[in-house]
Parts: C-alpha cells; structure tokens; sequence
C-alpha cells in the first residue's frame, strides 16, 4: 500500500512538472507570437498615379489612401532600375543592381551573383515565420522559396485576347499599336469581346497556356488573376485568425494591374469618362534638351510605343493618349479594390491587424507620354518614382509624409529591423553586400537626424543588360533623386540636372547651366559614393 500511495504521489509530482513544461513552452511560444507579422504588397508598373502621392488628379484609389492615413507615406521613394525582373531581383535580396551587376532579365536564382544571395522569403523562414505568397512577386522566381503559395506561379498577365488561332491585342485596338502584341499592344473594357469559356474559341483566356476565362457581362464572369490573388490572400488570413498558438507570418501579395494588357471590368472605365480625362502635364517638344535617344535606340520600347499609339489615331495626340490613359486608371482602379479586399480581411481580426507590418509598393513607375516616351525603364521621375506606404503596429504618425528620398533597397533591412531577423543575407562569400538602410528612423524617430542612409536615391537604367557580356558599372546610366534635384548620368558622360523647386516636371534642362554646376559635382560625387567607383 505504501509502495502504492508512493507511486501516486511521484506521478502527481511529473505530472506538475508536465503541466509547468507545457506552460513554460505555451508561454515561450506567445511570447514568439509578439513579433509582428509582415504583409508585402508588390505592385506592377505603378507610378505615383495614387491621391496620397498625388500624381494625377482624378485618380481613385480610396484603399490607397486609406492605409497611406494609418501609415507613413514616403513622397520620394524610388526604383533602383525601374524594369520588373531586376527591379524585384533586388527588392527581394536587398543587393543593389550595380553590385551584382544585374541590369538586364536574369532569374535571382540563375543570376551569377544573386542565387548566392537569400531572398527575404528565405530568412523570414528561417527566423521561425510562416511565409506564403501569391501573385507576381518574384519575376520568375521559385515559388518552392515560400512555404504556402497561393496561385499557380505562371503570371500570364491576362486575361488576354484570343482570337481562334493565337493570342493577340483585343477587337479595339488599332494598328499599328496592336501590332506590338497581346500583352503591352492592348487596352480596353473585358466588355469589348465575350467568352463562351469553352477551349479554342475567340475570346478571352487565361493566358499563354490559352485557359479559357469566361466573360458573359461583368456579372457573370469568371475572376481576374488580380481578384484570385486577393480571395486567397483574405482566405488565409481568416484561417491564420482562427489557428492558435501560430508563429508569425511573412506574406507577399503581387498584384499585375496595372501592369499591360490594361484590361478591367467596364465600371472602372466608368468611373473615368473619356471626354472627362485631363491628361500628365506635358511641353512639347520636351526632349529636345534630354540625351535619351543619344544612349538607347530609337526603336526601343518607350519611343515606339509612344509614336505607334499616336499613329493608331491619326496623330492625335490628346485622344490617342486619353484611351491609354483611361484603362491605366481604371486598373489603377481595380487593382485598388482587390487591396481593399485584403485590408478588411486583415482588420475583420483586431488580432492580427493591430501586430502587423503592412508595406506598399511597386516596382517601378509608368511614363505616360512625357518626352514622347510610352513605358517604363526610363530616368526621369515618372518612370523611377513609386508610391511607399510603410504602416506598422506601433506607428503614433499616422498619416505622416516623409521627403527623405528612399528606395525599394531599403525594404529588405527595414523589414529585418521591424521582424528582428538574425542570421546572414548570403548563402556564401559569393553573394552581394546589403545596399539598403531601415527607413525605422524616418518612420519612428522624432527627426530624421537617425537615417544612416544617402542624401538621394540611386536608379539605374541598364545600357547593356541583354548584351551577353559582363559590363562594368561605368557604362550604365544613372539617376539620382535628391529632395531638391534629379541628376541624370549616361553611360556616354552626357548628363541631365533638374530642379523640382522651380521645374516639378523635369521640363528644363540644367546641366549646362554655369549657376548649377557646383551642384553637379555634389551629385556627382554623391552617386560615385555610392558606386565606389569614379565616373
């Protein structure tokens, strides 16, 4: 019997010893749950066409807006090289394109100097988070890098037009701009052509794989890839909501619009009636004092797309650029109502929303005809500046406006800060150095007297990225964007200095101009800081 009690009472003993175990390791585990979670909104081709950033007038992006006021929003934030693939090779890794030389359309994990480099993905998940993605985040990047992943990687863009026989620019767009093709050639309301959804009809489909999307009306219709990305988003943040005890999350979001073919359901081209439409601010003649052409060839993209648009409507420029300029905002439109699906997702559970970081932004911006140039990958402001809305947990200024130029290099260690990730960004000593500073001093700090980082923002427009050799630095070209001024560097020494004081749309040229030459050598000598290297 004494043996027996003994026994009873050595179990009761472990099992006081379990049940604190067990509460040690629940309360470490809270403890870990602490750390804030970090949602990431990539989105495509964006410029600064938003109200908060008030880059054109009509815009309506409510959603935009709405989290810019519970957040801080940075008026001058910049791409690093403002074309997709590398621009999010670098977003991702947090390696300047000048460092790994990454100028042209190389995936991260076949990139000479990247694939030696861990993705934010990588280290989040090393650091114990939960990380699931979906949508265009990684321009062919490897979707085995996240732990979830939402939509099947391929981002055909679409849905596109297809009409019998192969994939082309929608029934309403004229050549020769429809020439260009199915992807940048088209713009128009879904409404413009129906769909039976039925295989090897004319209509619309998915996209390259030819998957039929199916349009009878806007009401009865299948989702655009963009609505897809933001249902699966909003689902996992329910399921997240309701698990327990859950490690913290890392979640990437790409949304394409408005990223071409610019197509979207006909009430967003409703919000903006053609007729209605005030067009970018616009001198002509404006390139006349630029040294663009004199580097790229004319038949590039931007200077072609822009003359064959006008071509397609007998020269008239303000209509010809009213149509494009109308899908763009209405996909601006769109693509901010599929955020807004994911910010009252996340606000549906005070939980989650109130110990979440959220950051905003693109890859890079859009010019809309200034300098006669219809694209990206340009170095002037419209083209190099994105909307930046970095809103956090414990932000006590909301609404805030920061000035100090920053750019897309600068997510990887803010974010790194915000998370208190340990470990190293490299795989190996092949792998580039960090470029970037934690904009938490611009954000949190009562002054900016903390930023530890560049007075200006540095882009890169790559002279030679498809060329097959290794360039060298020397022979990219260069922007700069200062609070005060934009100083362009060509890779032929030809150079472009504009004063947003006194020329907010880079309408005139300083860089000959003797009063403003003390103010290029800063520059000057600001960007070789930069790239430790003298030009």
């Amino acid at each position: 019997m004494f043996r027996y009690l003994c026994t009873l009472f050595c179990l009761f003993l472990l099992g006081i010893s379990s049940t604190s175990a067990a509460s040690d390791k629940t309360t470490n585990l809270n403890k870990k749950d602490k750390r804030p979670n970090v949602i990431l909104i990539v989105v495509d081709d964006l410029n600064d066409y938003q109200g908060i950033f008030a880059g054109h007038s009509q815009v309506q992006t409510p959603n935009i807006d709405k989290l810019a006021a519970s957040g801080s929003s940075f008026i001058n934030a910049q791409s690093n090289i403002p074309v997709c693939q590398p621009s999010r090779n670098s977003l991702f890794t947090g390696v300047y394109p000048h460092v790994s030389q990454d100028f042209g359309w190389t995936k991260q994990h076949k990139q000479p100097v990247l694939k030696h480099n861990k993705t934010l993905q990588e280290l989040f998940a090393e650091n114990g988070y939960q990380t699931m993605g979906t949508g265009k985040l990684m321009h062919g990047g490897k979707t085995e890098l996240w732990q979830e992943w939402g939509m099947p990687h391929k981002h055909d863009y679409g849905p596109l037009y297809f009409n019998g026989d192969s994939n082309g620019a929608s029934p309403n767009v004229a050549s020769p701009f429809a020439d260009i093709g199915a992807i940048d050639g088209a713009f128009g309301r879904l409404s413009v052509a129906k769909s039976s959804g039925k295989r090897n009809q004319p209509g619309w489909v998915y996209g390259w794989d030819k998957k039929p999307f199916r349009y009878i009306s806007d009401d009865d219709r299948d989702l655009m890839q963009d609505e897809k990305h933001a249902q699966w988003a909003s689902e996992q943040l329910k399921t997240l909501a309701q698990a327990e005890n859950q490690a913290p999350f890392f979640m990437g979001i790409g949304f394409v619009r408005p990223h071409t073919p610019l197509y979207a359901p006909d009430k967003y081209f409703d919000m903006y009636p053609l007729e209605d439409i005030d067009l970018s601010h616009w001198l002509p003649d404006d390139q006349n004092d630029t040294f663009f052409q004199n580097n790229f060839p004319t038949d590039g993209k931007g200077l072609r797309y822009y003359r064959t648009l006008l071509q397609s409507f007998d020269g008239d420029r303000e209509l010809a650029l009213k149509h494009f300029l109308q899908a763009y905002l209405a996909c601006i439109t769109f693509m901010d109502a599929q955020l807004g699906k994911v910010l009252t997702a996340l606000e549906r559970h005070p939980q989650l929303n109130d110990n979440t970081v959220i950051v905003f932004t693109s890859d890079h911006g859009w010019q809309m005809g200034e300098k006669g140039y219809l694209f990206k990958n340009s170095p002037w402001e419209e083209s190099a500046r994105i909307p930046m809305i970095v809103r956090t947990p414990d932000n006590t200024k909301q609404g805030q406006k920061i000035s100090q130029p920053v750019s897309l290099i600068d997510i990887f260690p803010t974010l790194v800060d915000y998370a208190n990730l340990s470990g190293n960004h490299k795989k190996n000593d092949k792998a580039g150095d960090l470029g970037g500073h934690s904009l938490r001093p611009l954000i949190d700090a009562d002054t900016m007297s903390q930023w530890q980082g560049p007075k200006g923002a540095l882009s890169v427009v790559g002279n030679y990225g498809n060329s097959g050799k290794k360039w060298q630095v020397e022979q990219q070209n260069y922007s700069y964007r200062t609070e005060r001024f934009r100083y362009i560097r060509y890779s032929n020494g030809e150079a472009e200095l504009y004063d947003h004081e006194q020329d907010p749309y880079e309408w005139h040229n300083q860089a000959k101009n003797e009063q403003y030459q003390q103010v290029i050598n800063d520059l000057r000598q600001q960007v070789n800081n930069l790239l430790q290297t003298t030009l």
